[in-house]
């Protein structure tokens, strides 16, 4: 108010801040929130495309085949730094931490990427450098390493659901090239189906994962890379969901081009409905596994 104040007295109109508030009131003004409101709702086929995922979803439970719900959770900074949220303490005794959040070049960050399987379990790897299509693709290589094969022994199909952006996006080549040498080393036909542009609040692995994390480490610095793995592994539901979790010190490299005659190399299928959303990827060569 007093900016606007001094600039209408500036222009030969003087008037007080308390003035400028009452006029804006009269005139219908006040001062307000920002309100989400773009929900993806106006995308194309939106809510078809919803109900062709839990179409699919559903098909490939009853043929007890895997399904993952996968994404990258934000990027996290190491060192005794504030952390949302608040948890008890002793009367008086708050958690001191940093007044700044200045990233610590030694400590640096962490890019947790979640592996929901819709059984209620979930992974987390929690990636040290980058966030790519190589991390995110070794992430539910690493899954499929500690519990996948536990769980789905004979399992041929793995169905994947993502959001449409991201190191996951419909459009990285690099995700499809990536996800194809995952299906040639485990012989699975994986079926990836994404979310539409702006909707990836309904990504299973975000309200049924990521939220309950948040919640084990509300008001706790993530003070080491180990607090992160071990807060990630500690959390837990009422309905009984069971977490792990690991450090992943790969170093992935951003740029990565992958050329129009390794595109062609694939072997991609469209699915007849929204292929840029739908589309499964089949070994090249016998499993190795």
């Amino acid at each position: 108010m007093d900016k606007l104040a001094a600039a209408l007295t500036g222009r030969g109109n003087p008037i007080s801040a308390d003035t400028v508030n009452k006029e804006l009131v009269k005139l219908g003004f006040s001062r307000q929130f920002n309100r989400e409101t773009n929900d993806g709702s106006k995308t194309p086929d939106r809510n078809a495309q919803f109900e062709y995922i839990n179409t699919k979803v559903a098909k490939a439970q009853r043929q007890h085949q895997p399904v993952i719900s996968v994404d990258t959770k934000k990027k996290e900074l190491i060192g005794n730094y504030k952390n949302g949220g608040t948890d008890y303490h002793p009367k008086g005794d708050p958690c001191l931490v940093n007044a700044h959040d200045f990233e610590n070049k030694t400590l640096g960050k962490v890019a947790p990427y979640g592996v929901y399987d819709m059984t209620d379990t979930g992974f987390v790897s929690v990636g040290t450098t980058s966030d790519t299509a190589e991390f995110a693709v070794q992430s539910i290589r690493c899954w499929r390493q500690r519990m996948g094969l536990m769980r789905y022994p004979t399992s041929q199909d793995l169905t994947v659901t993502a959001d449409c952006g991201g190191s996951n996006g419909s459009r990285v080549r690099l995700w499809k090239r990536e996800l194809q040498n995952f299906a040639d080393e485990t012989g699975l036909a994986v079926h990836v189906h994404h979310y539409p542009q702006g909707t990836s609040k309904w990504n299973k692995i975000e309200h049924r994962l990521f939220c309950h994390i948040t919640q084990n480490w509300r008001a706790r610095p993530l003070t080491s890379r180990l607090a992160v793995v071990e807060s990630i592994a500690a959390t837990t539901t009422k309905t009984g969901l069971k977490v792990e979790s690991a450090l992943d010190t790969r170093n992935y490299q951003k740029g990565i081009k992958v050329s129009n005659a390794e595109m062609k190399s694939l072997n991609i299928t469209g699915l007849p409905f929204h292929p840029d959303w739908n589309y499964t990827i089949r070994p090249r060569h016998p499993s190795k596994t």
